[in-house]
């Protein structure tokens, strides 16, 4: 298997939120370049996207480092979440009864490449 150079990857784990409320998050960015991803997070409203935003830097950090790519042609390849721990307590109910709480846990996952943009020569004129 060969590996890819112009892509970089950063993984946040055991974020305190449930992969629901990131997911919602997540399909704003997906594609997108990476100065305007920032942007977006840091005006969006959702406590999460504080860590989203870190984890996006964290892979902007790597490819600038790591793999030495242009960090002003980067954009969001993919950007996934998925389960992890699960912290299960409980709540006590009347007539010495209780009901659970879960507090779930979530990795997350970005993917960033370099899109580089090649301007198209054209032959002749265009009328």
């Amino acid at each position: 298997m060969q590996k890819n150079n112009d892509m970089v990857k950063a993984i946040n784990r055991n974020i305190r939120s449930s992969p629901r409320k990131i997911n919602l998050l997540l399909k704003s960015i997906r594609g997108k370049k990476t100065d305007i991803v920032i942007r977006n997070l840091s005006f969006a409203r959702q406590r999460i996207a504080h860590d989203i935003k870190k984890t996006v830097m964290s892979a902007i950090s790597n490819a600038e480092n790591n793999n030495q790519l242009d960090i002003d042609n980067l954009y969001v390849k993919e950007a996934y979440v998925g389960k992890s721990i699960v912290l299960k307590r409980f709540r006590a109910r009347a007539k010495g009864r209780a009901s659970g709480i879960k507090k779930p846990y979530t990795n997350l996952t970005i993917i960033l490449t370099e899109k580089i943009n090649k301007k198209e020569e054209f032959h002749g004129t265009k009328s």
